[in-house]
């Protein structure tokens, strides 16, 4: 199984601020990132933007799209330079038709996405800055999208004033202020998250953003390290 899901994987290299998908686009591609950083946004006419999520390494996103046969909803900016790889919808179609482990990935990712989107909207009518930085770091690490993600969490302030919809000015108080009470740690490649569980009782809904246990992550019967997939067999 691994060596036909290999075999017909392609990758990218993106520099910062290119664009790796649009909104309209057919999509042909489940893509994961491999190296790098990128978000997902909306637009407007008037040229308004709303940041949807940060998609960290690791990561998979568009499956959504995949399943429904429509056109992608959002854009795909990388946020600094990436490295993507792209597996066909050929490919992500037989996997669903073969494999029954990945059928019952693709429903925990499903519903970790959910209830990640849920917790934004809550984060956005209800909680004060503070509360809505925490949400934002929190949900970067999230075990239920990402039950590998690394503690220190290598992004800029500028990309986290983004993904939280907040001014940068804003969002450095913000920073500090968690900081201050030992929740994070704001360091020269990043920042590192020193309590997660303080994080999450920043908010209302202090349990994981996925609704349950870390999941259990989706990968071939074996591994090929020459690969471009490596390290982001399917994790969301």
């Amino acid at each position: 199984m691994l060596e036909h899901v290999l075999g017909n994987m392609l990758d990218r290299h993106v520099a910062t601020g290119d664009f790796i998908a649009h909104a309209g686009e057919p999509v042909d591609y489940w893509i994961g990132v491999v190296h790098g950083f990128v978000k997902m946004s909306v637009g407007n006419s008037d040229g308004r933007i709303s940041t949807l999520a940060g998609v960290s390494a690791g990561l998979w996103f568009g499956e959504g799209s995949l399943l429904k046969h429509e056109p992608r909803r959002y854009d795909v900016l990388a946020l600094r330079p990436s490295h993507v790889a792209l597996m066909p919808r050929r490919t992500f179609e037989w996997l669903r038709r073969t494999s029954i482990p990945f059928n019952h990935y693709l429903q925990d990712l499903l519903n970790a996405r959910l209830s990640h989107f849920i917790g934004t909207l809550e984060r956005e009518r209800l909680l004060d800055t503070d509360a809505r930085m925490a949400h934002c770091i929190a949900s970067l690490l999230d075990e239920s999208l990402c039950p590998h993600a690394p503690g220190l969490l290598q992004i800029g302030q500028a990309e986290l004033a983004l993904l939280a919809n907040m001014s940068r000015q804003r969002a450095n108080v913000a920073l500090h202020r968690l900081q201050a009470l030992q929740l994070i740690r704001i360091e020269r490649l990043g920042l590192r998250v020193l309590d997660m569980a303080g994080l999450r009782l920043h908010w209302p809904s202090a349990k994981p953003l996925g609704g349950g246990a870390p999941r259990q992550q989706w990968r071939p019967a074996s591994s090929d390290s020459s690969s471009p997939a490596r390290g982001i067999a399917p994790s969301s």
